[in-house]
């Protein structure tokens, strides 16, 4: 697979283009106010145990609190890590085992070093873990973890794991475990020390500064975006690398001399005044990826939705033209969708629980094919994925993707403050409807019958319809003596009524809470 890094540097955000055969891959962005946390290690106070949680707050001078569950302070071994995407742990699926209490292990004002492994997401704070690690461009160095040596499942064949176990459980330090990385296949035993070396280095330096100050803190930043991504994908498999700074071009450039020289001849600086990603056709397909529908080449398209709960894939025939036979056009449409599927995900770092509705297809061999061709696919995510073994009877498929950091959609874009994020409003029918309401309770009440009432101008033109019509039936259903106003600042659903004495607001007296 022929791979590319496209690297933009601007004024308010940094980003990263992972092309793959020719198509935009992976797009990673970064902004000033918004970097990169997973991996930071913060010095922090327990805020809060909860036992019928198995878990603590965790509060280390962020906006939120941080969530630490029981399980993420247990000592893994190695057959529990399996290598991750882009450093701050690595972590794998754990194995079925039994914890102890937390109220027994931690304490309200407790002092904890804790590592980030999610950022935070919507309303919930950082997830951590007290299991510290550190990656490096070889491997990953685990401190009080143990003392194992382990092997990044990529690394298939089993003599070259034997000789990398081997090698470097020589090498290792006392008290530390080690996790060799995809990237140390077939380095040498000098690489693996240099590397090794440095990541002790760090954290006995990381100690040292953690003693000296008093929580909250940070006591080490991982790496930013950019560098962590040059150590994690920068390989051999990359044949080339464009940055449009030169400071990041002679940043990336000693950072390869010094740990795989041999690719340094990859490395390019732009220079051109045309915008690096307009050049290079990856402006136009970012553009593309907050769209709640994607076509596909034949047709067909998908739907997608995001909500708390998960998001939702929708799989449409739409304007697809096939055969006569509709099974095998629903089957050609899911394959096709499939792809798209996976690269979408990939795109739009969407994560945690997401539902795909197939077009529904009556053979079961098909439904296996569908199946086995959405594994395959996401065999190319970095991200840890697990996907349901089969078809429901209603054409769904169940799946989870790693979620680390928040999607493309969070980070570009904000809740609509008009409908709140449910993406509908209220026609002006409803909110007359309510209006009316409560002109009843609040007759019933009190009695008061002078009022004004402030509406949306849209609403307004509604009620003032057909010579008035609307606003004069208000009228003579609640006995109100009404005096309609406009005010934009209102949205479509709301209203304010106001003594026409007093000027008082008495919308909130007579609303139902």
């Amino acid at each position: 697979m022929k791979t590319e890094i496209y690297i933009n540097e601007g004024i308010h955000e940094s980003r990263i283009a992972i092309i793959e055969d020719g198509q935009l891959a992976e797009i990673w962005i970064e902004r000033p106010e918004n970097e990169r946390m997973v991996g930071d290690i913060y010095k922090g106070t327990v805020n809060a145990v909860l036992p019928s949680l198995q878990a603590a707050f965790i509060e280390m001078g962020l906006e939120r609190t941080a969530f630490l569950q029981v399980r993420d302070m247990m000592e893994a071994d190695s057959a529990e890590y399996e290598e991750g995407g882009g450093g701050g742990g690595g972590r794998g699926h754990r194995r079925s085992r039994s914890y102890p209490l937390i109220q027994d292990i931690l304490s309200k004002g407790q002092e904890l070093l804790v590592q980030i492994t999610k950022e935070p997401i919507s309303t919930k704070g950082a997830r951590v873990t007290t299991q510290i690690s550190l990656p490096g461009r070889f491997v990953v160095l685990v401190p009080g973890g143990g003392e194992w040596v382990g092997v990044s499942r990529k690394i298939s064949s089993l003599q070259e794991r034997r000789r990398l176990r081997d090698m470097v459980n020589d090498l290792r330090p006392e008290g530390y475990a080690v996790i060799i990385r995809t990237e140390g296949r077939k380095k040498s035993e000098r690489e693996f020390r240099r590397d090794i070396k440095n990541l002790q280095k760090t954290y006995e330096r990381m100690v040292r500064k953690s003693k000296k100050l008093p929580p909250p803190a940070l006591v080490h930043k991982e790496m930013g975006m950019t560098s962590s991504v040059i150590r994690d994908l920068f390989n051999e498999n990359v044949e080339r690398v464009v940055a449009d700074s030169k400071g990041r071009y002679q940043e990336i450039l000693e950072y390869v001399r010094a740990v795989s020289p041999e690719l340094k001849k990859r490395i390019e600086y732009y220079r051109d005044r045309r915008p690096i990603f307009d050049a290079f056709k990856i402006e136009q397909e970012i553009e593309k990826l907050n769209d709640r529908v994607v076509w596909m080449r034949k047709g067909g398209g998908l739907v997608i939705d995001h909500a708390e709960a998960g998001t939702f894939i929708d799989v449409n025939s739409a304007r697809s033209v096939g055969t006569r036979d509709q099974e095998e056009n629903n089957l050609n449409t899911n394959l096709e969708a499939v792809s798209q599927i996976a690269r979408q995900l990939r795109l739009r770092d969407i994560g945690g629980i997401i539902v795909i509705d197939f077009i529904d297809m009556h053979e079961e061999k098909n439904r296996r094919k569908v199946i086995e061709r959405l594994i395959d696919e996401m065999k190319k995510d970095r991200a840890k994925v697990s996907i349901s073994p089969q078809i429901s009877e209603f054409g769904l498929v169940e799946m989870t993707r790693q979620r680390v950091r928040p999607n493309l959609l969070h980070t570009h874009s904000e809740p609509c403050p008009t409908c709140d994020g449910t993406g509908r409003v209220m026609g002006p029918d409803t909110t007359l409807t309510k209006i009316e309401r409560w002109l009843q309770r609040s007759y019933a009440a009190s009695g008061e019958r002078k009022l004004v009432l402030k509406v949306n101008p849209e609403v307004a033109g509604y009620m003032m319809e057909d010579k008035e019509g609307r606003i004069k039936a208000l009228r003579k259903a609640t006995k109100a003596r009404l005096e309609l106003r406009t005010d934009p600042s209102l949205k479509p659903q709301e209203y304010r009524f106001l003594s026409a004495k007093s000027a008082a607001d008495l919308t909130g007296t007579f609303n139902i809470i």
